[in-house]
């Protein structure tokens, strides 16, 4: 099974707020980087938002100002609110864990499966 799980995804309309979680399954992850990407059907998978376990956070371009990541108290929990989506925010997001605060796919070990976000024009 995954080390990591998501929920929260769903279709909204365009302008809709959605809130995805990504817990810890039987590890702890408080002292990681966690990270969302997503991949949206013939692309190229892309780095969503990160945040260190101090709390401090980076987003991509195409979503800054609209998500916010955050974490819960005891950092088992990393949580992306997006707001104003559009559709071309559409595709799987998936979390991960690593030790680096980038956000490149290959520098994170631990994943999640994936949850699909579709916005309808």
């Amino acid at each position: 099974q995954p080390p990591l799980v998501e929920s929260g995804g769903g279709s909204v309309g365009s302008g809709g707020s959605l809130r995805l979680s990504c817990s810890a399954r039987g590890y702890t992850y408080s002292n990681y980087v966690v990270a969302w990407f997503r991949q949206a059907p013939g692309k190229e998978r892309e780095g969503v938002a990160a945040i260190d376990k101090s709390g401090g956070t980076a987003y991509g371009d195409s979503v800054q100002g609209r998500f916010t990541i955050f974490q819960s108290d005891d950092k088992n929990t990393v949580y992306l609110s997006m707001n104003s989506l559009e559709p071309e925010d559409t595709g799987v997001y998936t979390c991960a864990a690593g030790w680096w605060f980038v956000l490149e796919p290959r520098e994170y070990q631990h994943w999640g499966q994936g949850t699909q976000v579709t916005v309808s024009p």
